[in-house]
C-alpha cells in the first residue's frame, strides 16, 4: 500500500499549523471583523478560540484513535459511518480547495496594490506556481522555508502591535488598558457571533495538522499535541493583536473595511511602514498557502488510496520525492478559478464546510469512545461526552450566524456530494470504498 514518508517532529507540525493560519491576517481582515462586531474584534476572536478549542481537543483524541492522513473523513468514517464519513470528506474537501485558492487571492491582490502596474493574474499565478514547486520537493523542505517566512510576519506583526501601544500611549484621551473591546458597558451578542464566525477562518491550521499524521514520527503523540498547541498559539495572537489594534482605533468606520490596516498602519508609522506591513501581509499569504495546499493535496491523496476518486491519480507518490505530485498539480489546477473570483466569494464556501466537519468531528468522539468503546465513568464522561457536545452546539452555533450566501453555496456543494455517493454506491445499495487503516491504538 502507498506510504508517505516520515519526516515530521512536533516543532515543524506546530509551525506548518501556525504558517497555515497566517497569523498576520489578524491585521488584514481587522476592519471586516471589527465592524461586523460593533468594535468588539478581540471578544470575537474569544468566542471563536473557545469553540475551537473544544474542536481541536475532539480532533487530538480521534488523531490517537486512527493515526492517518484522512483526518476528518476517517474518524467520522470509522467511528459513525461511511456514508457519512463520506459527506463529511467532501464537506471539508470544500475548506480545503478553496482556502489555498484564497489565500493566494489575497496576496495576488495586496501585491497588485503596490505594484499596479502588473496584473493581479501575474501575481496570482506567480504564488501558484512557486508554491507548487515546494510543495512537491517535501515538507522537509517546506517546514524549514516556514520557518523564516513565519519570523518574518511575526517581526511586522510586532511592529504593528508596538506602534499602536506608542500611539495609544500619545494620547492621553486612549487608555491602553481597557475591557471596552472585551464587551465591557455592553455588547451586541449576535454582532459578537457574527464576528466569532468571520474570526474562526484565522483559525483555520490546527486541523490542517491532522492530515499529516502519515509524515509524522511517533505521530500518536505529536499530533494530537500540536492540534492544541495550534489553537492555543493562534488564539494568544489573534486576542491579543486585535486587542491592541482595537484599542488604537476604536471606531469602527474605515475608508475601506477591506484595506483597514493599511489606514491604521499610516497612522501609526506613516507611508513607510504602509510599505512593511504590505510586505509582511504577502510574506503570510504565502507562508499559509504552503501549509494549505500541502493539506489538501494529502486529503486528496486519502481519497484517492482509498478508491474514493480515481486511485492512479490521486493515490499516486513521486518515486523521488515520496509526495502526491498530482493532488498536489489538481489543487494549483482547481486555484485557477481565482482568475475569476474575488476573496469574498471564495472564501463564502470556506467556513461552512468547516463547521459542519467539526460537527461531525465532536459527534465521532461520543461515538467512538463511549458508545462503542463503552468508556464510563464521570472523568469518561466529562471527556468523551460533555467536551465534544459542547464543541458541537458551539460550531453549529458558529454555523448558523454565517451569512445566506455560505450557507446556500455549501448546501448546494453537498447536493452535489450526496449525488456522487449514490454513483459510488449504485444508489446507495453498496457501501462506499473501504478505508484501509493500521490497527487502532484505542
Amino acid at each position: 500500500m502507498s506510504s508517505l514518508k516520515r519526516t515530521l517532529t512536533l516543532p515543524s507540525l506546530v509551525l506548518l499549523g501556525v504558517g497555515l493560519m497566517a497569523p498576520i491576517i489578524v491585521l488584514g481582515t481587522f476592519g471586516i471583523l471589527s465592524q461586523a462586531s460593533g468594535g468588539r474584534a478581540p471578544l470575537s476572536y474569544l468566542v471563536a478560540l473557545i469553540a475551537m478549542l473544544l474542536t481541536a481537543v475532539s480532533y487530538a483524541r480521534m488523531c490517537r484513535a486512527y493515526p492517518v492522513s484522512g483526518s476528518s473523513y476517517t474518524y467520522v468514517s470509522k467511528a459513525i459511518d461511511a456514508r457519512l464519513g463520506f459527506l463529511t470528506g467532501w464537506a471539508i474537501l470544500l475548506d480545503y480547495l478553496f482556502l489555498p485558492m484564497a489565500i493566494w487571492l489575497i496576496g495576488a491582490s495586496y501585491l497588485h496594490n503596490v505594484v499596479p502596474s502588473l496584473p493581479q493574474s501575474v501575481w496570482l499565478l506567480a504564488f501558484i506556481v512557486i508554491t507548487s514547486v515546494i510543495n512537491v520537493i517535501g515538507l522537509k523542505f517546506a517546514s524549514k522555508l516556514n520557518v523564516v517566512l513565519l519570523l518574518l510576519q511575526c517581526l511586522v506583526m510586532a511592529a504593528f502591535a508596538v506602534l499602536c501601544a506608542h500611539y495609544v500611549l500619545g494620547d492621553p484621551t486612549k487608555p491602553l488598558f481597557t475591557l471596552a473591546p472585551f464587551g465591557a458597558g455592553g455588547a451586541n451578542l449576535p454582532m459578537v457571533m457574527t464576528g466569532a464566525g468571520i474570526a474562526c477562518y484565522s483559525y483555520l491550521g490546527f486541523d490542517a495538522v491532522s492530515t499529516l499524521t502519515e509524515e509524522t514520527k511517533d505521530p500518536q503523540r505529536n499530533v494530537p499535541k500540536a492540534i492544541v498547541l495550534v489553537a492555543l498559539i493562534g488564539g494568544a495572537i489573534f486576542v491579543a493583536t486585535s486587542y491592541i489594534v482595537q484599542v488604537a482605533h476604536p471606531s469602527t468606520v474605515f475608508a475601506d473595511p477591506d484595506s483597514a490596516a493599511n489606514e491604521i498602519a499610516k497612522n501609526i508609522g506613516g507611508d513607510l511602514f504602509v510599505m512593511i506591513f504590505l510586505i509582511g501581509m504577502v510574506v503570510g499569504q504565502f507562508c499559509s498557502g504552503i501549509a494549505a495546499q500541502a493539506s489538501a493535496s494529502r486529503l486528496l491523496f486519502a481519497l484517492g488510496r482509498d478508491s474514493v476518486f480515481p486511485k492512479r491519480i490521486f493515490g499516486y507518490l513521486s518515486p523521488r520525492f515520496q509526495t502526491p505530485v498530482f493532488s498536489i498539480l489538481l489543487t494549483a489546477v482547481f486555484a485557477l478559478l481565482a482568475l475569476r473570483m474575488d476573496v469574498t466569494t471564495s472564501t463564502s464556501f470556506i467556513n461552512f464546510g468547516a463547521f459542519l466537519t467539526f460537527a461531525f468531528v465532536n459527534l465521532s468522539v461520543i461515538f467512538h469512545y463511549r458508545l462503542k468503546g463503552k468508556r464510563t465513568g464521570l472523568k469518561n464522561f466529562l471527556s468523551y461526552v460533555v467536551l465534544p457536545v459542547l464543541g458541537f452546539a458551539s460550531t453549529i452555533a458558529l454555523m448558523i450566524s454565517l451569512d445566506r450566501n455560505a450557507i446556500i453555496l455549501g448546501v448546494c456543494w453537498l447536493a452535489i456530494g450526496v449525488v456522487y455517493l449514490g454513483y459510488l454506491t449504485k444508489f446507495f445499495r453498496v457501501p462506499p470504498p473501504e478505508l484501509h487503516l493500521p490497527t487502532s491504538a484505542h
